[in-house]
């Protein structure tokens, strides 16, 4: 019976052993690709909105009847189109009664200048004192007093007249009329319509203080003409136009620590039909604002397909100098969902593991060659994973 359990034994030990004297295979095969510095160009993303360089609300500066609305809701204006009447007749009346007031007073007043001559005319004679031209005088220039009270009287009362044809104060598109034909309007009854100018627009958006400071860091010999920016719509397209930074608020939000940031960027009318206000960017609009250098920096990158995450953060797997496998713990940069820029943990020209990378770990032996290339693609901007409304991605 112990012979046969020995035996046993002896057959199901028999594969493990020959498994343990078998020689090792060969070390696995794995792309690389060597880290190099590349010119990139770099730009952080936050969240913003458009804004109109004017806005004007109208206001009535008279009271009367609202007589006629010589514009389309909607559509845009040029600056002194007429865009509202009132009832003319009450004003037009008033001014003829002021001139009326003007004729009287110029009557006085010559009347009191024959008065006053007569009276220095008879100062030198017996029948004349000076108490008569002193009065004369007094008289005179009261009456004069009060032609000029008039003139500015009817210069009022035309000013009245001409408030009665409401104009448009600047170029833009104005909106719904709140106060419709026949109505009396007043200067307290409210706007009765917003005009907001088109073009050029500004795009206002509030970054973190913090990133502001790197900001102006990484661009302070050149200033706001480092930098451009660029917009990408609700709709995810990138605006064709361009727009330079020309403001920076001197003020710190107390609440967010951020603080506002400002530019300015063209809004050209769309080919469209013909009487149709249509432009890219609207007053109001959220948007991704762009801020992105004008000249290129060298920066080490690597593709992205390279990195790896674990909860330590990001890392990659270096192959060294004895073609032994290193894991080594990186920080990135600005990405595409292509390139990677490293920061720090790699050194230009390393090799890096690109294909092959769950045949390996730490301490591994294995034999490197140079990875499949990646289909050419141009230069592009290195823009973080998303928009940030306090903060660059990066």
């Amino acid at each position: 019976m112990r012979l046969r359990i020995a035996s046993l034994f002896a057959v199901l030990l028999a594969p493990a052993a020959a498994l343990a004297q078998a020689p090792a295979g060969p070390p696995p095969a794995v792309g690389v690709v060597r880290a190099k510095l590349a010119p990139v160009t770099e730009s952080d993303t936050f969240v913003g909105r458009i804004e109109a360089t004017d806005r004007v609300n109208l206001v009535a500066r008279v009271t009367g009847f609202l007589e006629k609305r010589l514009f389309t809701e909607g559509a845009e204006v040029k600056q002194g189109d007429l865009l509202y009447t009132l009832e003319k007749p009450p004003f037009e009346a008033d001014v003829q009664a002021k001139a009326a007031a003007i004729a009287q007073a110029q009557a006085q007043l010559e009347n009191a200048q024959l008065t006053l001559q007569r009276a220095e005319a008879l100062l030198h004679t017996p029948a004349g004192q000076q108490s008569n031209v002193d009065n004369a005088r007094a008289t005179q220039l009261s009456d004069q007093a009060m032609l000029l009270q008039a003139q500015a009287n009817l210069r009022a009362s035309e000013i009245n007249l001409g408030y009665t044809d409401i104009r448009a104060p600047i170029a833009g598109k104005i909106g719904q009329t709140a106060v419709t034909v026949g109505n009396v309007v007043s200067p307290n009854s409210g706007t009765l319509a917003t005009i907001v100018s088109q073009d050029p627009m500004y795009v206002v958006f509030p970054i973190a203080y913090r990133t502001a400071l790197d900001l102006r860091d990484r661009y302070a010999k050149q200033g706001f003409s480092a930098v451009v920016l660029k917009v990408q719509l609700p709709d995810g397209r990138v605006y064709g136009e361009r727009g330079k930074l020309d403001f920076v608020n001197n003020t710190i939000s107390a609440n967010t620590d951020t603080i506002l940031l400002r530019g300015t960027i063209p809004n050209p009318p769309l080919p469209v039909a013909a009487g149709v206000a249509a432009r890219e960017l609207t007053d109001g609009e959220f948007v991704n604002v762009i801020v992105e250098g004008v000249q290129p920096v060298e920066a080490l990158t690597i593709p992205r397909a390279a990195v790896l995450s674990d909860q330590s953060g990001d890392f990659v797997y270096v192959v060294d100098a004895q073609n032994k496998i290193e894991q080594r713990h990186i920080q990135l940069g600005q990405s595409t969902p292509t390139t990677a820029v490293v920061m720090t943990g790699l050194k230009d020209g390393e090799m890096v593991v690109l294909e092959g990378l769950q045949k390996v770990r730490p301490g591994q032996a294995v034999t490197p060659g140079p990875a499949t290339p990646p289909p050419a693609i141009p230069p592009t901007a290195m823009q973080g994973g998303g928009p940030s409304s306090s903060g660059a991605t990066r």
